[in-house]
Formats: C-alpha cells, structure tokens, sequence
C-alpha cells in the first residue's frame, strides 16, 4: 500500500499533505524538508490514534491483536 503525498507552493512555503490520511499535513521551505515533516506528521497521527484505541479499550477483553501487513 503506498499514500499518496500532495506537495503545493504557497509563496514560500511548501503546504504537503496525504491525500488519504486527513489531518496529516505540514508546511516547509524546501521539498526535502516537507517530507521529513509529512512523515514525521504522519507518524505522530498514527501514535495518537493508537493512544485513543488503547483508551477505548479500557475495561474490553481484547482477544487478540496482531500485525496487519498491508501488500500491494
């Protein structure tokens, strides 16, 4: 699975964004630097959602959890 990553220029800065991950977004000076922080913005969402599902889970029997790969 691959995401896609929406580079646009906006005076000087470079806007990026993941198209499919809302909220996943970040501005820079150069492209080199908006993809760190693109990944880096990405990264973090993930850790938060992880953190809410684990909240959520409180007093759950969770059954099983596992690794999912996502395959092209």
């Amino acid at each position: 699975m691959n995401l896609t990553a929406v580079y646009v220029r906006q005076g000087e800065w470079i806007a990026a964004w993941i198209a499919e991950m809302p909220g996943v977004n970040t501005q820079a000076v150069t492209m080199e630097e908006a993809r760190v922080n693109l990944r880096d913005a990405l990264e973090m969402m993930l850790e938060d959602l992880r953190a809410e599902t684990e909240s959520e889970l409180v007093g759950q029997e969770v059954i099983e959890r596992e690794v999912l790969p996502l395959a092209a």
